[in-house]
């Protein structure tokens, strides 16, 4: 199977709405032998990128958009229950996105590839404000706070976030994590906020994660967060 045609095929079919070929062309990657999790890394994420970035840039109409991420998370839920679970990691993570619909379809999407890769998720979406979001910080107190954004106007939020849990010293060993479309387009962003994770992908995500797993069982110490730089890194 040529994944490059197989995902212009997808993305084709998810911005006709043609809900039919789009079911064709998972039935046919599952013959070919691509797991769940292969579609979920090989196509879903790369399509869900090419339609974020058209749309972004003018070159997808409302409704295109609207049909293909309607379409791709049918797609999602549907190999969601086809993921191999993995031993439980005794981890949880507390996760957001940005607040439209591919935010919400891309944390959604990473949230449970993270599950099933052996950790306790609370996905909350985006659109939550920072005070609820400190509430259940407090109640959880997760291994991990997972903030995950592709617009600009997401930064300063997150920012305003990791500095008054710095201020206030919740939960120091929580570590924090963020990725996504903002992050990936301004270079050195995730380090400025004081992130001690970030990943472009989520199969580089939930690696980094497994690494920093496997070292907090062999009780190697980390640093929380970073010495922010001086200068601010342009976002795109």
């Amino acid at each position: 199977m040529d994944i490059e045609i197989t995902i212009e095929r997808l993305f084709h079919a998810l911005i006709t709405g043609n809900r039919t070929e789009a079911r064709q062309i998972m039935t046919e990657t599952r013959e070919a032998g691509m797991t769940a999790e292969d579609a979920a890394h090989g196509l879903f994420w790369p399509v869900l990128e090419m339609i974020t970035q058209l749309y972004r840039a003018d070159q997808l109409t409302t409704l295109a958009e609207h049909y293909a991420t309607r379409l791709l998370r049918t797609l999602i839920d549907q190999a969601q229950a086809e993921y191999e679970q993995k031993s439980h990691r005794g981890r949880k993570v507390l996760m957001f996105s940005g607040h439209s619909e591919a935010d919400e379809l891309a944390g959604q999407l990473v949230s449970d590839l993270v599950e099933a890769d052996g950790y306790e998720v609370f996905f909350g979406g985006g659109g939550v404000a920072n005070d609820e979001i400190l509430a259940e910080f407090g109640e959880h107190r997760p291994d991990v706070l997972l903030m995950f954004a592709s617009a600009p106007s997401d930064a300063p939020n997150i920012r305003h976030l990791l500095d008054t849990i710095r201020n206030i010293g919740a939960n120091p060993q929580t570590q924090i994590v963020v990725g996504g479309g903002v992050f990936n387009r301004a270079e050195g962003l995730a380090e400025e906020i004081g992130a001690d994770l970030w990943a472009k992908t989520p199969q580089e995500l939930i690696g980094k994660l497994a690494e920093q797993a496997d070292r907090r069982a062999t009780s190697e110490q980390r640093t929380v967060g970073r010495t922010r730089r001086t200068t601010r890194s342009r976002v795109a």
